[in-house]
């Protein structure tokens, strides 16, 4: 078993933290990341048809904006709902959408479900997430179905140091590798003998400076992908 760090912003590193433990490793949690919800959105639009999730945050945002304005929000608890993977998925039911589907995966995967499943005549589709998103979601479905971005938290680094202790570091984004490869005060000396497993590829691309022993990549972009990639990880190397 090992001492894992988990840099992801919360609420999703304590959930990891949870499974981690369930299977025996040891978590420390240390985000290098951390949402802010913005300060400047002004009100809810009541023209979406639909709503598109790409992370947990974005329904942990969304949803304090539902408690704010008690208004609209059973109207946008009716909606259909699309989301990027079956965590995401839970954390929308929980907080009380009752028409939730999962891609399952990644960006991607959330494409391609909208576009099966909407239309442009069916209205517009809102998608809830970051102000710099990792990727175009309305570029992707043009044509396909009509998505407009609604920003509401942005993601910045909180200059969290590495743990002194870990054998292996856990990377759920290109965003979250770049700042354990800038921020975190890591060395290449420090990571030859410690194991980095990543989400994607692009994940493991900020991470070459810092030559691990071992940089493990998920088979698919999701944590249920990161946890099982742990498990085939070597942790000595």
């Amino acid at each position: 078993m090992a001492r894992v760090w988990i840099t992801r912003a919360e609420p999703g590193a304590s959930q990891t933290a949870a499974r981690l433990e369930a299977l025996g490793h040891t978590p420390i949690v240390e985000p290098v990341l951390a949402v802010r919800a913005l300060a400047d959105v002004v009100a809810l639009p009541v023209d979406a048809a639909a709503l598109a999730f790409t992370s947990l945050n974005g329904v942990a945002v969304f949803s304090v904006l539902l408690r704010d304005d008690s208004d609209v929000a059973e109207a946008f608890k009716t909606l259909p709902v699309f989301v990027v993977g079956d965590a995401t998925a839970r954390a929308a039911r929980d907080v009380g959408f009752a028409r939730v589907e999962s891609a399952g995966g990644d960006l991607n995967s959330l494409a391609d479900l909208i576009a099966a499943r909407w239309s442009p005549t069916q209205g517009t589709v809102l998608a809830v997430g970051a102000r710099e998103p990792a990727g175009d979601l309305p570029d992707m479905l043009k044509g396909r179905a009509e998505v407009r971005p609604f920003p509401v938290y942005e993601a910045h680094a909180t200059g969290a140091a590495a743990p002194d202790a870990f054998d292996v570091v856990l990377i759920h984004s290109p965003r979250a590798a770049a700042a354990v490869a800038i921020g975190s005060g890591l060395t290449a000396a420090a990571c030859r003998n410690r194991v980095a497993v990543v989400i994607s590829q692009a994940a493991a691309r900020p991470l070459a400076s810092l030559a691990f022993g071992s940089v493990r990549v998920a088979d698919a972009p999701t944590e249920k992908g990161v946890l099982l990639a742990l498990g085939k990880a070597p942790l000595a190397v």
